[in-house]
């Protein structure tokens, strides 16, 4: 269960990696931007909707399997978390989340437009 905690991790970084800096790797590939419209979209509805993430859920089950409580485990596991889940307010990382993904789509528009 320790693999499949830190994987799910791994994984998750690369999601809000993808989120946050798709729109730098997107232009030009249409089938990636289609992609990273609709993980964008995605994040808004996780960060200010009741819904939970996948990968949170995912990352809770493997490390409750794994006898873990937040924050515990291995070193790598640790700092994974600490990655995914700064420690701030709920309220600063959902409103930042937003905003970076309301950004992204701001340059696809613009892209739009100035075609």
């Amino acid at each position: 269960m320790i693999a499949a905690a830190i994987l799910v991790l791994l994984v998750h970084l690369a999601w809000i990696a993808f989120v946050i800096c798709g729109a730098l790797v997107t232009r030009g590939r249409r089938g990636w931007t289609a992609v990273h419209v609709l993980s964008l979209l995605w994040g808004i509805a996780v960060e200010a909707g009741p819904w939970p993430c996948p990968l949170t859920l995912a990352e809770q089950y493997f490390e409750d399997k794994a006898g873990w409580a937040a924050y515990q485990g291995s070193f790598l596991l640790h700092y994974l978390d600490s990655l995914v889940y700064p420690n701030l307010p709920g309220w600063l990382i959902g409103a930042a989340g937003v905003a970076v993904c309301a950004f992204n789509l701001a340059l696809y528009l613009r892209r739009w437009l100035t075609k």
